[in-house]
């Protein structure tokens, strides 16, 4: 090997050293997708874990908990953040291309039916909310409101907590076409602060001052009434990996499920699932 080689050689090995670091491996990247509503955990979460790793690169997005699964049944991303358990036809889909699913409980929700402030309704059933959704009821004085029209603001079907208003209200009846849909939780905050006749429902973390929540059967949506499913539209929320995490996915799940990551959970709005 002649002398120029030689020191190229060093460089090349000297300049690994320093990529490596003090921190033991080099740098690295974790990809996290799927859906909205666990979205704002993933980004609190993946940011504190860069901080306390910096050779790691988190690069987050949302598109929706059946998005989220796709792209895990695909293998371009390595945690899949889904509000809904997996599918029988997407387990089945897994199974055909190699991959193991497997679900990680990080946090647990409550789907909360929204109005805007303006509207004096507090509550209602399950059964008229049903209604409501189907198109069945369309008027606001049916319930005791305004004599207007309801804007029927609705999740579209790629989204986890669609499924789930799907399952628990709706009993698989289909959402009347006249709903607006809407891609993300935060989509539908903006579409009913704007609208004093609007509904739509969204996860306990996204609630804030521009709507207004409602009782379902009574009950309130809280942090308890979530976690002991007292709450009629309660869930848990998950990150799902091919099969038992390693690396950089299993530092992270570890991480959220944490003292410190739990604390996040409950800071974003949602139901930590260890104190």
């Amino acid at each position: 090997m002649n002398r120029l080689k030689f020191h190229l050689l060093v460089s090349v090995i000297l300049a690994a050293v320093l990529m490596i670091g003090t921190h033991g491996f080099a740098a690295d990247n974790l990809v996290i997708k799927g859906s909205t509503t666990v979205l704002p955990i993933a980004q609190a979460a993946g940011e504190a874990f860069m901080k306390k790793n910096p050779g790691v690169n988190v690069s987050i997005s949302g598109g929706g908990s059946g998005d989220g699964i796709k792209a895990l049944i695909d293998k371009t991303t390595d945690i899949a953040d889904s509000s809904r358990d997996i599918k029988p036809e997407e387990a089945q889909l897994a199974d055909s291309k190699g991959v193991k699913p497997k679900a990680h409980e990080i946090a647990y929700d409550a789907i909360v039916p929204i109005v805007n402030p303006a509207n004096k309704i507090m509550d209602l059933t399950v059964e008229q909310l049903s209604l409501i959704y189907q198109g069945k009821i369309e008027n606001w004085k049916e319930l005791g409101g305004a004599d207007k029209k309801i804007t029927v603001v609705s999740r579209d079907t790629s989204s986890g907590t669609y499924e789930t208003w799907e399952n628990k209200i709706l009993h698989k009846a289909k959402v009347t076409p006249r709903a607006q849909l809407q891609a993300s939780n935060g989509a539908v905050v903006q579409a009913v602060s704007k609208n004093k006749y609007a509904i739509g429902y969204i996860g306990l973390g996204y609630l804030n001052k521009t709507v207004k929540g409602l009782k379902v059967n009574g009950i309130e949506a809280t942090p308890e009434t979530a976690i002991t499913g007292k709450f009629p539209v309660s869930r848990p929320l998950y990150m799902f990996t091919n099969g038992e995490p390693a690396g950089q996915a299993a530092m992270f799940i570890s991480f959220l499920l944490s003292k410190e990551g739990q604390a996040i959970v409950k800071k974003e709005g949602f139901v930590p699932i260890k104190k």
